[in-house]
C-alpha cells in the first residue's frame, strides 16, 4: 500500500509516496514518503503450501561476484555507507525512485529482465506494493524476483525480531518476501504546553478524544485535533480503527465493507467533529495550512514521522511543546489498534548469483544500529527501534519521552488493512476528499468510497466481497 519509505517510502501507495509525503519528503530533502507503505499483507493461511520455501532453488552461486543494489535517494547514503565499510564487497550502485507514488518502474524493468533472462539488481528498495507482484512469477515459467527470505537465507531468529506484525507486507504464501525497512505507526500527538495551560487531560479513548474536540471547539474556536484532509488521513483513523476498507481474506479475494460497524462509527465521530470545527478537512500538508493554521493544532492522530516533519518542520513549533501519547482505543476494549503511514522494504532477488553478500547487505540495513540508529524514521526491527529513540536527534525536540508510546504503537498496527497491487490513497483523494470540500459528510459518502475501491480492485483481478 505505501511508497516505500518513510515519511512515507516507496513508500510504499502503492500509490502511496503520495502528496503529503512529497511534502513531508521534501521538508526534510527525502526522497521517501511514503513512508511509507506499510500495509498488512494477504492472509497467508490461504495458498501456497510453507513447504514452498524449501522448493526455492537458488541459482549458481559466484562468492565475491559483484552485487547490483538499486536504492532511492534517501537510502543511498546508508548503502553507501555499508560500501566504504566493507570494502571487500563488491557493488554497483544505482539510484531509481524507490517506487515513489506508485511507480511501476521497478516491475516494468524486472518483467523486462524475465523476458531477456538477465539484468536482475541483486537488492533493492521498494515499496509493500512492489512485494505484491515480485512474490510471485511475472509470466508463466518465470521465477518470482524476490527471494524467500525464510528459506535459509535469514535466521528466524532476525526475522522475530522485527516489531510484531511489521513484517505482514513481505509475507505471502507462508513466505517472507523482504525486510521491513521502517514502520510509520500511528500514535496521538499533542501540544502539551497548550493541554498544560488549558487544563485538559490526554485523552486515551476515541469516545474522549470526540469530546475533547468539541469542547475545544467551544472553548478555543480555531483550534484543531485532527485533519482528514490529506491523502493519507484515512490509514490514521479508518486503519486505526480496524475497518475492513482493504482486507484480503485471500491472496486474490478483497473485502471492502464500508457498512462495518468499525467503519460507520469513525466515519460518525469524524462528522461530529468536522461539523464542530474541530477537524479540518483541510491537509495538514496543504498549501498555505502551516502558515495560516499550523500553530492552531492542538492535537493531531497520525504517525510517527509527524512529529520531525509535521510540527517542526512545517509548523515550526518551537521545542518541548509537542508530545506523543498512544494510540487510542474505544471505550470497552483492552487493547488499541493502530494504523501506518509509510514504511519502505528491502527485497533480495531470487536470479542473484551472490545471495550471501545480497542478504548480509540487505539485513544491515533494516537492522543494524550503525545504520538505523541515524535513520530518518523509525526502524521495524525492535533493537535498531530502541538504538533509534536513544539517539538524542529523535527525541530532544519533544515535550516527553516518546519511546514508550512509539513502541507500545509498533506492536499494534491492525493488520486486517493488507498490502494490495493499487494505492489505497487513489480512491480517499479521488472520492471522499472532493466530497468532503463539497461539504459532504464522511458518512454519506463512504458508499461511493467502497464502489471505487471495488473497481479498483476488480481491475487489479482481485475478487471483490463486501460482507
Amino acid at each position: 500500500m505505501r511508497s516505500s519509505g518513510s515519511p512515507r517510502a516507496g513508500s510504499s501507495t502503492d500509490g502511496r509516496r503520495r502528496t503529503v509525503l512529497r511534502t513531508a519528503a521534501a521538508a526534510l530533502s527525502l526522497a521517501t514518503a511514503a513512508v511509507l507503505t506499510g500495509c498488512a499483507s494477504a492472509d497467508t493461511s490461504s495458498g501456497s503450501s510453507p513447504s514452498e520455501a524449501a522448493a526455492f532453488k537458488p541459482g549458481a552461486q559466484k562468492e565475491g561476484s559483484q552485487i547490483t543494489v538499486w536504492a532511492d535517494s534517501t537510502r543511498l547514503p546508508s548503502v553507501e555507507a555499508y560500501q566504504k565499510a566493507n570494502p571487500d564487497v563488491k557493488m554497483k550502485i544505482v539510484t531509481y525512485d524507490g517506487g515513489a507514488d506508485g511507480s511501476t518502474y521497478l516491475q516494468s524493468k524486472v518483467q523486462l529482465f524475465d523476458r531477456t533472462g538477465s539484468g536482475w539488481p541483486d537488492v533493492v528498495f521498494g515499496s509493500p506494493t512492489d512485494v505484491t507482484w515480485a512474490s510471485e512469477p511475472t509470466k508463466p515459467g518465470a521465477q518470482p524476483f524476490a527471494a524467500p527470505l525464510d528459506s535459509d537465507l535469514v535466521p528466524k531468529s532476525t526475522l522475530d525480531g522485527f516489531a510484531d506484525g511489521s513484517l505482514a507486507p513481505c509475507q505471502f504464501n507462508g513466505h517472507t518476501y523482504c525486510l521491513r525497512n521502517d514502520i510509520a505507526q500511528v500514535v496521538l500527538w499533542y501540544n502539551k504546553t497548550l493541554m498544560d495551560k488549558w487544563g485538559y487531560d490526554t485523552p486515551t479513548t476515541w469516545e474522549e478524544y470526540e469530546a475533547l474536540g468539541k469542547r475545544v471547539a467551544k472553548d478555543h474556536p480555531g483550534y484543531l485535533v485532527g485533519s482528514v484532509g490529506d491523502t493519507n488521513s484515512h490509514e490514521s483513523y479508518f486503519w486505526a480503527g480496524q475497518c475492513p476498507a482493504f482486507q484480503l481474506t485471500k491472496p486474490d479475494t478483497l473485502r471492502t465493507d464500508l457498512q462495518d460497524p468499525n467503519c460507520t462509527r469513525m466515519a460518525g465521530l469524524l462528522d461530529g467533529l468536522i461539523d464542530a470545527k474541530a477537524v479540518t478537512t483541510k491537509g495538514f500538508f496543504s498549501q498555505g495550512f502551516a502558515k495560516d493554521s499550523g500553530s492552531k493544532v492542538l492535537m493531531a492522530y497520525g504517525p510517527s514521522w509527524y512529529g520531525q516533519y509535521l510540527f517542526k518542520t512545517a509548523f515550526k513549533t518551537p521545542a518541548k511543546q509537542i508530545a506523543a501519547a498512544a494510540p487510542l482505543k474505544w471505550d470497552g476494549e483492552t487493547t488499541a489498534a493502530t494504523g501506518n503511514v509509510g514504511g519502505g522494504v528491502w527485497m533480495v532477488s531470487s536470479h542473484s548469483a551472490n545471495l550471501k553478500a545480497s542478504t548480509d547487505l540487505a539485513t544491515w540495513l533494516t537492522t543494524s544500529d550503525e545504520n538505523q540508529a541515524s535513520a530518518p524514521t523509525y526502524p521495524a526491527y525492535g533493537k535498531a527501534a530502541e538504538a533509534w529513540l536513544a539517539n538524542p536527534v529523535n527525541s530532544d525536540y519533544f515535550a516527553n519521552d516518546i519511546s514508550k508510546p512509539f513502541q507500545e504503537a509498533a506492536g499494534q498496527v491492525w493488520t486486517g488493512w493488507s498490502n494490495t497491487r493499487f494505492s489505497d490513497a487513489t480512491a480517499w483523494s479521488s472520492v471522499v476528499l472532493p466530497a468532503l470540500t463539497s461539504g459532504k459528510s464522511l458518512t454519506s459518502t463512504l458508499p461511493t468510497w467502497q464502489k471505487e475501491i471495488s473497481n479498483e480492485a476488480k481491475a487489479q483481478g482481485y475478487q471483490v466481497v463486501n460482507e
